[in-house]
């Protein structure tokens, strides 16, 4: 079984970067599909960016696109967010999750993280 645990979050003021990290554990993650979500106080759970297992199916949510980017090494067992040009309304707990394939869905995702706290001040 597959087990994430992410980190690399932090507090950072609008218009900063942060990049977030999700490493795996067990010997078949090459053969899963990765994708990040994220929760914010009140708020379900959203989709905001996903890779398939060998990165040629790549999505991002509306609300990150251009300045979000996701990307995998499988030889490192880990699955990257790069965030820039933050703003506030990013704010939220970070997650990663895998799939059998690229989807938006989170119904999709059978393991997840722990989550690792976003926070964009103004």
């Amino acid at each position: 079984q597959v087990q994430l645990v992410e980190s690399g979050g932090g507090l950072v003021q609008a218009g900063g970067s942060l990049r977030l990290s999700c490493k795996a554990s067990g010997r078949t993650f090459s053969r899963y599909a990765m994708g990040w979500f994220r929760q914010a106080p009140g708020n379900e759970r959203e989709f905001v960016a996903t890779t398939s297992w060998g990165g040629s199916n790549i999505f991002y949510a509306d609300s990150v696109k251009g300045r979000f980017t996701i990307s995998r090494d499988n030889a490192k067992n880990t699955v990257y967010l790069q965030m820039n040009s933050l703003k506030p309304d990013d704010t939220a707990v970070y997650y990663c999750a895998t799939a059998r394939y690229a989807t938006v869905v989170a119904a999709t995702y059978e393991r997840w993280g722990q989550g690792t706290q976003v926070t964009v001040s103004s």
